[in-house]
């Protein structure tokens, strides 16, 4: 297609898209008729291809020193369609390099779509991948590939097994044939066999993680029994499925009707292939989850060098689907981050890589301040488009000040909904206005409440998205969750990664996250600005306050790569 055939179906889409969303002023679009790379929404460190629809991550782990993540992505166009494996990898977590489509459809049992899966290192030390394809009947089925060149540490080329389809949807157990994927990373017994986990859903929305073992990691059978199973909670995608202690498991679970992360702590015995959760572990969508926010399809892989365990996660867009073809992409990935077992055992604990670090620059630090009823203070100094912020409260008058929290209260999401950051409330809301404009018209709240329930205290943590944005109409849901804190015994802390049009917070020292997808008009690039607030009408003391401006991470192609080296 010659270029200008090329700009006016450019110009043709955008017309389109700007008639199908109705929006009555142009300016508000403005935005997204710059190029990609101009865009003020792009992320600066939070790893997204230069264009196109991205989704789930797929197969993330280290081999041969070199960290690998692959991703369902569309080459073709913005939105969800023709989807073929990603791939892209790193030294550090943060620079990517972006290689050739692993994975592409091309037989016919994968012929409509390379759909997502996992990796795993077998045995001799090299890496299997299991995925779903999308076979010519558009029934899902497992398949295995392998490294063309098991020395080459960035696995470039992958050859599909001539056994595939390896795993098959069993009509005997009536498996439903379009409820069939994800296959997890497996592992080996104590009797040599392989085990691994596929996302299902039964009757009476029964989610399942159907269990199948093997020898060879070719030749795969259906257990009698799936590892576990849930009522109600629909569909299962994306299970995850590793151990966090000597003693403890955790089983995760992506939910396709609400697009929730639940998991369940519990014990797992390798003799029976069974699962149980701990007492008071819920076992469904009100139960734990691993974000409160925009934050679904996660995966992990233990990274056996600096011996611990990376999650990663599709952050999706907040925008509509004509916006996207307009700006010409979609999706990005979640700052890798660190998990493990709380000392309580009870959660998982979640914090940024420490990698992030290496981007860090113009500290900013604030001594302990006072911050008054209804009193804002400005972060000056730092990047408010890029930055990352560290910051603790303590309560001085914590006994006497804190409201009733109401008995038919249940739903935190609502509660911080209602609420809102300019409620005046006793302990609260105080926290943060990020991407806020220098007039405060715009800007998106990370805050906490405290309310007093009995004799103890409940903290509320909230992620308000109301006044994100005054020039454009996209998803603005207010999240909330339920922080697991006393704050008679510790500080509040609250760490915020923002990144243009992704705000990922982490309260109670990474016990409680919450990530935003947030689209300002006013409040980008050097027009971003900081806050901390108090709205409550008792004081708040600030007992640390650390923020650093974030530097542009690399990620580049491989082309751009090799140049580079010379």
């Amino acid at each position: 297609m010659g270029n200008c055939s090329y700009v006016l179906l450019l110009l043709s889409s955008i017309i389109v898209a700007i008639l199908a969303e109705d929006i009555s002023h142009l300016d508000q679009c403005l935005p997204f008729l710059q190029s990609a790379d101009s865009q003020p929404y792009r992320s600066a460190y939070h790893f997204q291809p230069p264009n196109n629809w991205m989704n789930d991550p797929n197969g993330p782990m280290i081999y041969k020193g070199i960290y690998h993540l692959f991703y369902q992505y569309n080459p073709r166009s913005a939105v969800w369609g023709y989807i073929v494996w990603g791939h892209a990898t790193s030294t550090d977590l943060v620079n990517w390099t972006i290689h050739p489509p692993a994975l592409l459809p091309s037989e016919p049992y994968d012929i409509n779509g390379c759909w997502s899966g996992s990796a795993t290192i077998l045995q001799d030390g090299t890496p299997a991948i299991l995925y779903t394809g999308i076979d010519s009947k558009n029934n899902q089925v497992q398949n295995l590939a392998m490294p063309k060149n098991p020395l080459d540490p960035y696995l470039v080329e992958w050859v599909k097994s001539p056994h595939n389809p390896i795993m098959e949807p069993n009509s005997m157990n009536k498996i439903n044939s379009t409820l069939f994927r994800d296959p997890t990373t497996a592992w080996l017994g104590n009797d040599e066999r392989w085990r691994v986990i596929v996302g299902n859903k039964r009757e009476h929305h029964i989610g399942t993680a159907l269990l199948y073992t093997s020898t060879d990691f070719v030749c795969w059978t259906e257990a009698e029994r799936p590892l576990h199973s849930s009522n109600e909670t629909g569909m299962w995608e994306c299970p995850d499925f590793f151990p966090v202690s000597n003693a403890k498991h955790v089983l995760k679970a992506s939910v396709f009707r609400s697009l929730v992360e639940y998991y369940t702590v519990g014990t797992y015995d390798g003799e029976t292939d069974i699962f149980i959760p701990d007492e008071g572990s819920v076992d469904n969508e009100s139960g734990l989850r691993l974000d409160y926010g925009k934050y679904y399809a996660s995966k992990s892989f233990f990274d056996s060098e600096k011996k611990r365990r990376i999650l990663l996660a599709w952050v999706n867009e907040s925008t509509s689907t004509n916006i996207d073809i307009m700006k010409g992409w979609s999706g990005l990935q979640a700052f890798p981050r660190k998990i493990w077992l709380d000392k309580s055992e009870k959660q998982l604990v979640q914090w940024p890589a420490e990698e992030i670090e290496k981007l860090r620059t113009n500290q900013v630090k604030l001594p302990i301040t006072t911050l008054k009823a209804g009193s804002l203070l400005e972060v000056s100094g730092v990047t408010g488009a890029q930055a990352d912020v560290e910051i603790s409260f303590s309560i001085p008058m914590l006994e006497r000040a804190a409201e009733v929290f109401e008995s038919s209260w249940r739903n935190p999401q609502e509660i911080c909904s209602q609420r809102g950051s300019s409620a005046n409330g006793d302990l609260g809301p105080f926290g943060l206005l990020v991407l806020a404009s220098s007039d405060i018209q715009e800007f998106t709240a990370v805050f906490f409440i405290i309310f007093k329930k009995n004799s103890k205290f409940v903290v509320l943590m909230c992620s308000d998205q109301k006044r994100s944005s005054l020039g454009l109409d996209y998803d603005k849901t207010t999240y909330g969750a339920f922080l697991d804190v006393d704050p008679v015994k510790q500080n509040l802390s609250l760490r915020t990664l923002i990144d243009h049009s992704i705000v990922e917070s982490f309260g109670g020292e990474g016990k409680t996250c919450i990530t935003a997808r947030v689209y300002p008009t006013l409040a980008i690039n050097d027009k971003a600005h900081i806050f901390v607030f108090n709205n409550g009408s008792q004081h708040i003391e600030i007992s640390n306050l650390s923020a650093w401006s974030l530097k542009q991470a690399k990620i580049s192609s491989t082309e751009e790569h090799d140049k580079s080296l010379g």
